[in-house]
């Protein structure tokens, strides 16, 4: 009778554990979304990691939420990133400038420790180059059939194909990231403006820069990528 209670509670341990586990998004991989998920909720940054370098600075002097929309200050540089990683999905968020245009970013497939420039590909959202892509810290995409990979050089810049297609200050612009497999291809405003083969790194983090000016975010969700 006591090997067999032995065997019950160890059963059932098991099946908590792993009711625990499959549970977790994440911790048996990227997940890969199967319908529309909303990665802001439009009321706080939970699923988000703010991070800036400096511990003084209070980051959520950085980024808050108003009326369902991120606000960002710009300064100092950091991001806020996903907490969970993700791979093969289609990603959608709107951006505008307040004030006057500067700098930003989407950083694709981050990984490793936190820091202003992590090892990821950015989807460029600097005024005028929204659209180009910027290999950080060493990965690589193949872009018109030339490999960009240069792991000497911390910036690698693969530029835009079109004219800007951004809005002017104070309008609302629509980024659409298609990430599957090893390939990616973002759209400014419906138009596309890259595309690239053979990435070397194909999940992680989704990160929006904090590096400039006053920016801010909404309706940011990611779908299967066949969609």
């Amino acid at each position: 009778m006591r090997q067999v209670a032995r065997r019950l509670i160890t059963f059932s341990i098991l099946v908590v554990f792993l009711s625990t586990l499959s549970g977790c998004q994440g911790m048996l991989g990227p997940v890969k979304p199967k319908e529309k998920i909303m990665i802001f909720n439009g009321k706080d940054f939970t699923g988000w990691k703010l991070f800036i370098p400096d511990e003084n600075i209070d980051v959520h002097d950085v980024w808050s939420v108003s009326n369902e929309v991120v606000c960002c200050k710009g300064a100092p540089n950091g991001y806020m990133r996903t907490k969970a990683e993700y791979a093969d999905y289609r990603l959608h968020l709107e951006w505008r400038w307040p004030e006057k245009p500067t700098n930003s970013g989407v950083l694709l497939h981050a990984r490793g420790p936190d820091q202003v420039w992590p090892l990821t590909i950015e989807c460029q959202l600097k005024s005028g180059n929204a659209g180009d892509f910027v290999l950080i810290n060493g990965p690589g995409i193949t872009v018109d059939g030339k490999d960009m990979q240069n792991k000497d050089k911390q910036f690698v810049v693969a530029k835009k194909k079109e004219i800007s297609s951004e809005k002017a200050a104070g309008q609302w612009n629509a980024y659409d990231i298609h990430c599957q497999g090893d390939t990616i291809r973002c759209y400014v405003n419906g138009m596309l403006q890259n595309q690239g083969a053979a990435a070397t790194i194909t999940s992680g983090w989704i990160c929006l820069q904090s590096e400039g000016s006053p920016i801010e975010f909404r309706n940011i969700y990611i779908e299967p990528a066949g969609k």
